[in-house]
């Protein structure tokens, strides 16, 4: 699962995405309300943790843009500003949950959960698909309970594919999850991923089958 990191402390920024990289998300940080709005439009993302104090602005005005636009994103305020009347206004402005600075690692991980395990939203350690089981903590996959190895990014399209099984999920939102801000990407990547992923699983036996939506993008489903 991909997130956004909207905090200008380069250090701490990369203290959270390190923090998070332990807990299993893969995250993107940008550090104004202007590279956040740019990649809210650019990139679909599992959900925002949000610093309110941005160089070029307030980020409760970002929130306030988000909802406004009827965007669902998850937002997790992470702020130095703590008083009562602070959390009470970014939760109106729409936050799903309001963390005050300093903070433990373990607490912001456990927040962030709670908001992803919300109906609707995308977290769930143990995803199944016939006699596939994918551990989205550890990474795991097993296939008729027994451990298969397979390589970092064809896991990563396994993950959004299964999250959305029996559900068309959009090209851009594969790429999206793979690459995130990464830059440039060949034009066939997305392919070619779920080419390899395809064949890996053939190859360790799992009964299903990823069906391609032309022009659209990609299903996962229990093979017939």
């Amino acid at each position: 699962m991909r997130l956004l990191i909207v905090e200008d402390n380069a250090e701490l920024s990369r203290l959270v995405a390190n923090g998070l990289a332990a807990a299993g998300y893969e995250s993107d940080i940008v550090g104004s309300a202007e590279e956040a709005r740019g990649a809210v439009h650019n990139v679909s993302y599992a959900a925002m943790i949000l610093d309110l104090g941005l160089p070029d602005g307030d980020g409760l005005s970002v929130l306030r843009e988000l909802r406004r636009q009827m965007e669902p994103l998850p937002v997790l305020v992470l702020t130095a500003r703590g008083g009562v009347q602070d959390r009470v206004n970014g939760l109106r402005s729409g936050a799903d949950d309001y963390l005050a600075k300093p903070f433990a690692m373990e607490e912001l991980v456990a927040r962030l959960e709670a908001i992803l395990r919300r109906p609707g939203q995308l977290l769930g350690r143990s995803l199944r698909l016939a006699n596939l089981v994918y551990d989205t903590e550890s990474r795991q996959i097993f296939i008729d309970d027994k451990p298969r190895i397979i390589s970092s990014r064809e896991t990563s399209v396994l993950e959004i594919l299964l999250r959305r099984q029996g559900r068309v999920v959009p090209k851009k939102n594969v790429e999206d999850h793979i690459f995130g801000l990464e830059g440039e990407v060949a034009s066939n990547a997305v392919e070619v991923y779920v080419s390899r992923l395809r064949k890996q699983l053939t190859e360790h036996g799992a009964k299903v089958l990823i069906h391609t939506i032309r022009g659209v993008g990609y299903m996962m489903a229990e093979e017939k």
